[in-house]
């Protein structure tokens, strides 16, 4: 009975141990099969600093970084090459893993900017750069069909028309509702 114990107790900790080291081989198990790597890139950062990169590849790119040290932070742009916590479009800024995926629409080429946080004197860092090449679901269900059967586009302008007018319905009733109080006051 002891035995046992012990052997459990041993292999816990192992266990334990093994995610202090860092990232293993079974880290690439939560990546689809789909998907293509197309980089690694490690590197080091120091504390407060930002070190950028330049991604050119069209389609959807998927950026898996992993902390080996310290703790790194992802900021992704397509309207600057240069992105930071003040100017970004897509972040991560988890300790250890961060993820970020590029959409295929993104203006090309892609700014990426990585942080060393402050917290750490140093940090070091391993990217995994990932094309998805599966077509999401999402593109098909932008539009909607007509009475007709014809497949339309919805057009970005009706959705911002819709919230207006909800919002000019919402103001009128909130109006409408004060008035009806401050006459009951005065």
């Amino acid at each position: 009975m002891m035995r046992s114990c012990s052997a459990l107790v041993v292999v816990l900790l192992l266990s334990q141990a093994r995610g202090f080291l860092g990232p293993s081989e079974e880290d690439d198990d939560d990546v689809p099969e789909e998907w293509t790597l197309l980089h690694v890139v490690q590197g080091h950062i120091g504390a407060g600093n930002y070190s950028y990169l330049r991604l050119n590849h069209d389609g959807r790119i998927i950026l898996h970084m992993q902390s080996l040290k310290g703790d790194a932070d992802l900021y992704v742009s397509d309207k600057t090459l240069r992105p930071s916590f003040d100017t970004y479009k897509l972040q991560s800024v988890t300790c250890g893993h961060d993820v970020v995926m590029v959409p295929g629409d993104f203006a090309r080429p892609v700014g990426i900017g990585i942080y060393g946080h402050p917290s750490h004197k140093e940090s070091e860092f391993e990217m995994r750069v990932f094309y998805d090449p599966t077509v999401s679901q999402e593109l098909f269900d932008e539009g909607y069909t007509s009475e007709d059967g014809h497949k339309k586009k919805k057009s970005p302008q009706a959705s911002e028309e819709d919230f207006q007018e909800e919002e000019s319905i919402f103001w009128t009733i909130l109006i409408g509702l004060l008035k009806i109080v401050l006459e009951i006051l005065f």
